[in-house]
């Protein structure tokens, strides 16, 4: 089986010929003159181990940002913000960033994020996102797509000002989340997405032993949502019973479909929750939503069965499941299990039978075509 991991597709991208012109960015000297004197095409660089108080500034740009160092270059807020919002905002552009972790990020308003995106197309591989009020945050722009490949999200800082999000997507066109790592949550989300269309495939959002959170996953206005090989679990310190939730904010898009295939959900908590909550009475009267072959694992709240289509669903208590020592989320006993479920099939020309799972500690390994599923994110 090949195994191919968001890293791993990273130093290839590294080691491939570069695009424009290279300009590197040492220990001590300026990211934002680099991006700022970058023109379309090129590639800034980062070959320091860590930058501190750099922030910058991407706009109207098509470029490469990467850090060169072994393990990722770590971007240090130390009290420093870009337009009071983030070490690094990006907006008007196609951009990506490869290879960095963000860290600290504080600003007046509370919503100090690792990235602000605003605009443009942006996609973010193998960064991670550490201790920032927002670890990554976007605007409302219709017309932008967000692509998020093997990114680590996580410590939440305990400020009490606001929600702090690992991430916080607004009103964008796109958005896609694939092999990601969440963990150490605090008041806010895991993952929250208003985007018209969201595909979160294949992600580890489990809020950890002393996690805060409060949804998982939360799709306040609804939308096209392909929730698909995730694993979501929520700790005995949750902020809420529901690990997802679907339309709760109402103003929902016109054309709202949330589709959960090949999940697993953990409640942890002390009392029964929700494994996913879609608020019917706030979305449009034709918005539908489809569970197959999830794996729920925990004490159900009375009345928890949401989906107006259910099939192959699997409930296990909490003791019937166990981590590995590379922490994937398995049955501790699997037999019969496969009978259990059915073939996923299609909507609207998505196909939910898994063509990969999570691969810790970040990105997805692929799957081999078999002939029977088990419930739940992961196969092998």
């Amino acid at each position: 089986m090949r195994r191919r991991t968001a890293l791993a597709a990273v130093a290839a991208g590294l080691a491939a010929p570069a695009l424009g012109t290279v300009h590197r960015v040492g220990s001590g000297q300026g990211l934002r003159q680099a991006l700022d004197a970058a023109q379309e095409g090129d590639t800034v660089e980062i070959t320091a181990e860590a930058l501190h108080g750099e922030v910058a500034v991407v706009d109207g740009k098509r470029l490469r940002l990467r850090g060169a160092a072994a393990t990722r270059t770590v971007l240090h807020a130390d009290g420093r913000h870009a337009e009071g919002k983030a070490i690094l905002v990006v907006r008007n552009g196609d951009v990506s960033i490869e290879n960095l972790e963000f860290r600290g990020a504080r600003v007046p308003d509370g919503n100090g994020a690792g990235i602000r995106f605003e605009s443009g197309r942006l996609a973010v591989r193998n960064c991670a996102f550490f201790d920032n009020e927002m670890g990554m945050l976007t605007a409302n722009a219709p017309d932008a797509e967000l692509m998020l490949e093997g990114c680590v999200f996580g410590q939440a800082p305990r400020l009490g000002t606001v929600l702090h999000h690992l991430l916080y997507i607004g009103a964008l066109r796109r958005a896609s989340i694939t092999g990601c790592h969440f963990s150490g949550g605090w008041r806010g989300h895991l993952i929250k997405s208003r985007a018209r269309e969201s595909r979160i495939l294949y992600n580890h959002a489990v809020d950890g032993s002393e996690g805060e959170a409060s949804y998982e996953l939360d799709l306040p206005n609804g939308g096209l949502a392909y929730v698909m090989g995730n694993v979501f679990a929520q700790s005995r310190f949750t902020q809420n019973l529901a690990l997802v939730s679907f339309g709760a904010e109402g103003q929902a898009h016109a054309d709202s479909l949330l589709v959960m295939a090949h999940n697993t959900l953990v409640n942890e908590a002390a009392q029964p929750g929700w494994f996913a909550r879609v608020w019917h009475e706030r979305l449009p009267k034709e918005a539908a939503s489809r569970f197959v072959n999830n794996l729920m694992v925990g004490a159900v709240a009375e009345g928890g069965s949401v989906g107006s289509e259910e099939l192959g669903n699997v409930l296990l208590p909490l003791d019937a499941l166990a981590t590995t020592p590379d922490g994937r989320v398995l049955p501790r006993d699997r037999t019969g299990l496969a009978a259990r479920t059915i073939a996923a099939g299609r909507v609207r020309d998505v196909v939910l039978t898994p063509t990969a799972e999570f691969h810790p500690p970040a990105g997805t390994q692929a799957l081999s075509p078999r002939s029977a599923w088990l419930p739940g994110a992961h196969q092998s």
